[in-house]
């Protein structure tokens, strides 16, 4: 049988502990990620900026004496909650996410999130920069099909950007199109502030072969969209 081309494991963690590990990291992670914002917007005096830097440093030396090995993986609690930290656009405990918290519509078979990208995003002068919201995107289009029930690995994904994204507020939505055998065809856009719809995208995703082996197992069959 084909194994996910990726570090899968199930950790034995209550619900209690789960709760407290959010709290612990994600406020970690929250402070990183001002730090981020406030190391690019700062006007201080060098002076306090070589002050900072040895503070900084301290600290991450004082992290890195216990460190995983490498990525962190996907990893499931034994109740079944996921410990998705390292993703680049959801992760709790990765500080280039945005973060963006992804509503699945399990009934139709789509997904959507409001957001905020600030100044660590930006490309041309205030806007975002396209790159990040083909990342934003693909992350919202994966879980849109897996709400559909056909989850699969990002195959293409197309965008139109129809007009340059503003920093700040913005919302995106995707839905299943379509879906046969393996492959899934998810649609959606991303919005400004303003609603007005900046980008389109469709992607293709295709349903690997180890999760084709291990659905054939259970004898499931996925839901079929048009």
């Amino acid at each position: 049988m084909s194994q996910p081309p990726f570090e899968y494991r199930t950790v034995d963690m209550t619900d209690e502990e789960f709760a407290a590990e959010q709290a612990v990291y994600g406020g970690l992670t929250d402070a990183l990620r001002r730090l981020n914002e406030v190391s690019l917007r700062t006007t201080v005096d060098h002076a306090t900026i070589a002050e900072t830097t040895r503070a900084v440093e301290a600290i991450t030396a004082r992290l890195e004496t216990e460190m995983i090995p490498a990525n962190f993986g996907v990893v499931v609690t034994n109740n079944g909650r996921v410990r998705g930290y390292g993703n680049s656009v959801v992760g709790l405990r990765n500080p280039i996410a945005p973060p963006l918290s992804i509503v699945q519509d399990r009934v139709k078979g789509g997904a959507s999130s409001e957001f905020f990208l600030n100044a660590l995003y930006e490309g041309p002068p205030g806007k975002v920069h396209g790159g990040v919201l083909a990342l934003v995107l693909d992350q919202i289009f994966g879980e849109a099909a897996a709400a559909g029930g056909t989850p699969g690995m990002t195959g293409t994904l197309t965008l139109r950007y129809r007009k340059p994204t503003a920093l700040g507020a913005c919302s995106a939505s995707a839905w299943v199109d379509s879906s046969a055998g393996i492959k899934t065809i998810v649609k959606g856009e991303l919005r400004d502030a303003d609603g007005d719809v900046t980008v389109e995208a469709e992607g293709l995703f295709i349903l690997p072969r180890w999760a084709r082996e291990q659905l054939a197992e259970s004898g499931e069959t996925p839901p079929q969209y048009e």
